[in-house]
């Protein structure tokens, strides 16, 4: 069941919110040491905004996964009402899609939340992570894809879209995200993309709603094959 947060978070902290979506695959394909990889790098970025005096304040993560259904496994909240991560059972085929889409419907909600509280917030964060190839229904996938590149070209949305292992399907990644190509992780370095993320999100928050926050390409380096 996913924790679910209202506007009273909003309401103790105004600080303008930066809304980090990670929505990652967890078919059958990526039991064993890949999810092992993914929840303790999940974790690492939790315990890095919390350390971080900037993103401490700003940043708000929501979490869906898709496997052969899209859940949403932790609404959007500020670190103190973050749950850890304890196991994820991988199962189940790639509804990619899907999964996009709800991501996408539970930002609508937040942002939603943000303006009926009079609270800022600087553009949202889409994190796509996969290690395989869509095989959900065609229809819902060619309607993620759209919306996603509606909002990215509006510059209402930042996406990365992130290929696992050889067999993550890269031409799909790349129609989410025009502007960037995707990248492939190198090996299982979940917990230097979380560390990497972090940082990022702790830049975004220390400029003015609205800005064009430069990203970190250099530490790209650390964590994708380039």
């Amino acid at each position: 069941m996913a924790l679910k947060i209202g506007a009273d978070d909003l309401v103790e902290n105004p600080t303008p919110r930066v809304p980090v979506s990670l929505c990652i695959d967890t078919s059958g394909s990526m039991l064993g040491d890949k999810i092992r990889e993914l929840i303790d790098g999940v974790n690492l970025f939790y315990d890095a905004i919390d350390e971080d005096d900037d993103a401490h304040d700003a940043a708000e993560v929501s979490i869906v996964e898709f496997n052969s259904e899209a859940t949403l496994i932790q609404d959007y909240a500020s670190i103190e009402r973050l749950e850890r991560i304890e196991a994820i059972d991988p199962s189940g085929l790639t509804f990619l899609g899907e999964g996009v889409n709800l991501a996408l419907d539970t930002l609508e909600k937040r942002k939603s939340v943000y303006s009926g509280s009079g609270v800022l917030y600087y553009q949202p964060w889409l994190v796509l992570m996969t290690d395989g190839q869509p095989n959900g229904d065609p229809d819902e996938l060619e309607r993620a894809i759209q919306r996603v590149t509606e909002l990215v070209a509006a510059k209402k949305l930042t996406v990365f879209t992130i290929g696992i292992g050889g067999d993550a399907d890269m031409a799909v990644l790349a129609r989410f995200s025009p502007n960037r190509p995707p990248l492939r992780l190198q090996g299982l370095k979940f917990k230097e993309f979380f560390e990497w993320l972090s940082k990022s999100v702790s830049r975004v928050s220390r400029s003015t709603p609205g800005d064009t926050v430069k990203l970190d390409l250099e530490g790209l380096a650390g964590w994708a094959e380039l």
